[in-house]
């Protein structure tokens, strides 16, 4: 097992608040029909709304004539925009600049040039916090680990309010370097990182004893659903006869990527549901073929979004046994809208539901069984923080192996 297994079980460490930062949230992106053809949509009193952009207007001609430099007209436009999105007060919706948008989709895509570490926001201390570093990346190999929190990128001081900006000062040219200063248990630390091709794992897979499979899914990405049904045929070659699915500090991703893992491991009926803000409703529904095997989940409260929508409906079903702590409770769906000049608005339209109409948003999924790391366990990987944390130390996993086994033996 690889060292990311370290980064994210860290972050359970340090109580990381996974309020999901782009890439790492549960996104449908559609193509928006209802949206274009004008669907659904609930329209204000014209008077007003006119009243509204003419004052709007007003004072950008205000400061372009008057303000004591001459400002940039498309900076002042981007940072009205961005405003009128920021009041909405959702984490989980904001307005792309064509550049943000082309990191976003590359990040949802699988690879980017960077540093290799995921982040978010530490609702707590409003933080830049790191989920998890890359085996392999500059990030990882400089001793960066999961639960660190970025407080300047260069000379720029940073914090949650400018995270999309430090993740871009982040990414540059491969071999360029970028000077990072972490905090960790009080103490500051700069980290002078070469910029390299960063591949984006999604998952990794093992067989553990004999007969027992397991898979850790990182993230739902445009080819995890490939990417799990080829894991799935490996391991059934090997002998696999009952399966463990480690979904702990998974932040979610493509909700069409988790339905398609849905589909392989419930039988034939309904997956989740989504409605949104007028009661429309849309539902995603798994076939009849499926996996048919013993099936423990191992979850914390780092798995949020796309996990709780997969880990939610195996619950809902009692194909499986779900391990660990409380998810984050995510339980909202974005949809993007791009832009003709390359821009893009992330944004909230929906609410889902678990096959038995459960909303877990704010309210996570409750596991089967829960069981915590132990001191031991904790105090293993703050002593050796770029090692995997033995599975003797795991006592979620080891939880897991047992509960498999009573499974596999009725």
């Amino acid at each position: 097992m690889t060292s990311k297994k370290k980064t994210i079980i860290g972050a359970i460490i340090l109580v990381v608040v996974t309020a999901i930062l782009s890439s790492v949230i549960t996104i449908q992106i559609t193509t928006y029909r209802q949206i274009q053809a004008g669907d659904n949509i609930i329209t204000r009193d014209k008077f007003t709304r006119l009243k509204e952009y003419n004052k709007l207007d007003d004072v950008r001609q205000t400061l372009e004539n008057y303000y004591i430099e001459e400002p940039k007209t498309d900076e002042m436009m981007t940072g009205a925009i961005k405003g009128m999105v920021a009041s909405i007060g959702d984490p989980y919706t904001y307005y792309f600049t064509p550049d943000e948008y082309k990191d976003f989709m590359e990040r949802t895509q699988g690879s980017y040039a960077g540093v290799g570490m995921w982040v978010t926001i530490d609702e707590t201390d409003n933080q830049i916090t790191i989920i998890k570093t890359f085996e392999g990346s500059p990030a990882f190999e400089s001793g960066i680990i999961a639960g660190d929190k970025i407080v300047k990128v260069d000379d720029t001081d940073v914090d949650g309010s400018s995270m999309d900006k430090a993740v871009a000062m982040m990414r540059g040219k491969p071999g360029t370097e970028v000077r990072v200063t972490i905090l960790r248990d009080g103490q500051k630390k700069e980290y002078t990182l070469k910029r390299a091709v960063i591949e984006i794992p999604d998952l990794e897979y093992r067989m553990i004893d004999d007969n027992i499979g397991y898979i850790w899914l990182y993230q739902f990405d445009e080819k995890s659903d490939q990417n799990f049904a080829a894991a799935i045929d490996d391991l059934k070659k090997q002998g696999m006869e009952g399966l463990i699915l480690d979904l702990r500090g998974n932040p979610g991703g493509l909700l069409d990527s988790c339905v398609n893992i849905a589909d392989m491991l419930l039988p034939e009926g309904l997956i989740t549901y989504r409605e949104d803000r007028l009661g429309n409703r849309q539902d995603y529904k798994s076939k009849s073929s499926h996996l048919n095997l013993p099936l423990v989940v191992l979850v914390d409260e780092n798995s949020a979004s796309a996990s709780e929508v997969l880990s939610g409906a195996i619950q809902d079903y009692g194909v499986g046994t779900i391990i660990g702590k409380t998810t984050y409770g995510k339980g909202v769906v974005q949809t993007l809208k791009p832009f003709q000049d390359g821009s893009a608005l992330k944004f909230t339209n929906s609410k889902y539901f678990t096959p038995k109409g459960r909303d877990i948003h704010k309210k996570g999924v409750v596991p089967d069984i829960e069981v915590d790391m132990t001191e031991e366990a904790i105090n293993y990987l703050k002593e050796n923080p770029n090692d995997d944390l033995p599975m003797e130390l795991d006592a979620p996993l080891l939880k897991g192996i047992d509960e498999l086994k009573n499974r596999m033996a009725k």
